[in-house]
């Protein structure tokens, strides 16, 4: 029985994501509707209150704008979230000087922060790697991790040929691990 309601529920997420991959608007407006509160109370996790509904509404217009990325045979749920978490993240980058209770993080960090303060570390090893590339190894290189874009879809969106991404891609990571190697960026 608990097989047949699972399946039943999962059925109309397929549905509702190749209505979206279509272009329906009102698939668009029910995804809102249904998944809206998951998403907003998600966001909020990691936002202040006063940016989580500017988040929920550049998650949906990002849903709508990368509706040909999605896979009706996948949850169009997780679909939303990954794009809510990487709009909340980019959010978080943008504020400056935000004072964050220390039991708040507690979670996130472990008890001594280590390793959080390893991947803070490496992080800032990684920005200054990217800074240091010429502008077009960068680009592509932000499009592919930040953005979360495909080779074939950087290519459109700059105008150039897939192997020029492919080429751009490959040397940014082969000069990032060199100087990484090389502990030039600390």
């Amino acid at each position: 029985m608990e097989q047949i309601e699972l399946t039943s529920a999962t059925a109309p997420v397929d549905e509702l994501a190749a209505r979206l991959r279509a272009g329906d608007e009102r698939a668009l407006e029910e995804c809102y509707r249904r998944h809206g509160p998951l998403v907003r109370s998600y966001v909020g996790r990691f936002v202040p209150r006063d940016d989580c509904e500017d988040i929920v509404q550049q998650t949906f217009f990002e849903l709508w704008r990368s509706r040909s990325r999605l896979d009706p045979a996948r949850s169009v749920v997780a679909f939303t979230l990954g794009i809510a978490r990487n709009r909340a993240i980019d959010q978080l980058r943008r504020r400056k000087n935000v004072v964050v209770d220390v039991s708040q993080l507690r979670d996130l960090v472990g008890e001594d922060g280590e390793v959080f303060v390893e991947r803070l570390a490496w992080a800032a090893d990684v920005r200054r790697g990217l800074d240091s590339l010429v502008n077009e190894q960068r680009e592509a290189l932000e499009l592919a991790y930040f953005e979360d874009l495909t080779q074939r879809e950087i290519a459109d969106r700059l105008g150039i040929p897939i192997g020029t991404v492919k080429a751009r891609m490959s040397r940014g990571m082969h000069h990032l691990a060199e100087r990484i190697e090389k502990g030039e960026l600390r």
